[in-house]
């Protein structure tokens, strides 16, 4: 440390309205218990004079959804600066090739943020099993008489199978909570142990075995040029009648005009928390059919959800002051195979 700064300084970086919901009076008071905080405390740019400023005697960054990318030019202006806390998931649009040649530490909260859409993942599923969302908008249409629930099949989850596509942080989540119903619960990921996967309750399959068997088809894979279109055409043919196509990890995974006709004839349901684009055009037929439900990408973190984020990234800045290992440490690897 410079002559001046007796202790580490930091400056948060994201956009101010996720700086206003994630670092509140506990998480601030916190962080002035571990670094110096100076002025701008927070900012969601790195090129004004003022930030300028600031960046020289940085060590640590605090980022969340909305910092600029670390350009060459950007850490040229921070030449203290030694790691990168972020209280979100994704660093892929900031963290550019010199974070990693300036042997920058990055660490995220992508674990913490996998848990609401892991939970919002398990409310769609079970939603699914019965047709909830499907028979909520047939109700406005039969308003006098409730028979019209036969015609949406079997309403069950005893005994369905429900496929998990990605055993990420997501999946696994998912597939540890589909352990409180009585399913069965099929894997497919090419990267998953399969001693991993039957500890938490389900088995690994191919990808073909998998849509060929399952009731609730579930996504959790990364958006990848290897995933893009994971589940097309071909893909959703094989499902059988009656299945429901859950997507809470990433529009592109799913392509969309396959997924359009299927859904126009009735033979398969969606409920779909992100799609490609997003949102869907105006005039795409998803919005209008009764068995598609399409919520506004709200199963990750938000509002209070969030700071649980912010207290992981205060955690791992926590554990490099005291000399400990990160906990979810980035790398170029990792980063190659993840959001």
């Amino acid at each position: 440390m410079t002559h001046g700064h007796p202790r580490p300084q930091a400056l948060l970086v994201m956009e101010p309205d996720h700086f206003r919901v994630q670092f509140q009076q506990p998480q601030l008071d916190r962080l002035e218990r571990l670094v110096g905080l100076g002025d701008p405390l927070s900012t969601a740019e790195l090129d004004s004079p003022a930030v300028r400023r600031r960046l020289r005697d940085v060590d640590v960054l605090l980022t969340s959804w909305g910092c600029p990318p670390l350009t060459a030019e950007r850490l040229a202006a921070a030449p203290r600066l030694r790691a990168v806390f972020h209280g979100a998931g994704s660093v892929r649009s900031f963290v550019t090739d010199e974070v990693w040649r300036r042997r920058i530490l990055v660490t995220n909260a992508a674990d913490e943020n996998a848990v609401p859409v892991a939970e919002f993942t398990l409310a769609a599923i079970v939603f699914a099993g019965k047709k909830a969302p499907f028979l909520a908008q047939d109700a406005r249409a039969h308003r006098d008489d409730w028979s019209y629930v036969a015609r949406r099949g079997e309403l069950t989850n005893r005994g369905r199978t429900i496929g998990v596509v990605g055993f990420s942080r997501v999946g696994r989540r998912v597939v540890e909570r589909l352990g409180d119903l009585d399913v069965t619960v099929l894997v497919s990921d090419p990267y998953a142990d399969p001693a991993e996967v039957a500890a938490a309750g389900a088995r690994l399959v191919e990808l073909p075995d998998l849509l060929r068997a399952v009731d609730v088809l579930t996504l959790h894979v990364p958006a990848l040029r290897s995933t893009r279109h994971l589940i097309g055409a071909a893909e959703l043919a094989v499902l059988r009648d009656g299945a429901t196509v859950v997507n809470t990890a990433r529009g592109a995974v799913l392509d969309t005009a396959a997924l359009e006709r299927e859904c126009a004839t009735g033979r398969l349901d969606a409920i779909l928390d992100v799609t490609d684009p997003e949102p869907l055009p105006a005039d795409s037929v998803l919005y209008d059919l009764p068995n598609v439900m399409i919520t506004p990408h709200i199963a990750g973190s938000l509002g209070s959800e969030t700071r649980r984020m912010s207290d992981s990234a205060i955690d791992e800045l926590e554990r490099y002051l005291t000399g400990q290992p990160p906990r979810a440490a980035v790398t170029p690897d990792t980063l190659g195979k993840s959001a």
